[in-house]
């Protein structure tokens, strides 16, 4: 099941003010996340951009197929 896009918007600003704050863990939901260095929070918030960008794009409207005998 994917995680909404607005709950992947709350855990990147989790993950911002933790990292703002110069801590490497921080609490979501009753769970727990710890960091081992600030370039893995950093890789942590680059990757939810990601998710939050393919969740959010809108779905195509129409597919073109172009076709051909090979002649």
């Amino acid at each position: 099941m994917p995680i909404e896009a607005d709950e992947l918007v709350q855990l990147r600003d989790a993950l911002l003010r933790a990292r703002a704050a110069g801590t490497r863990s921080l609490s979501y939901e009753g769970k727990s996340y710890t960091y081992a260095s600030d370039s893995e929070m950093a890789a942590a918030l680059a990757d939810l951009e990601r998710r939050i960008a393919r969740a959010t794009r809108p779905a195509p409207g129409a597919l073109r197929f172009l076709t051909s005998k090979g002649l």
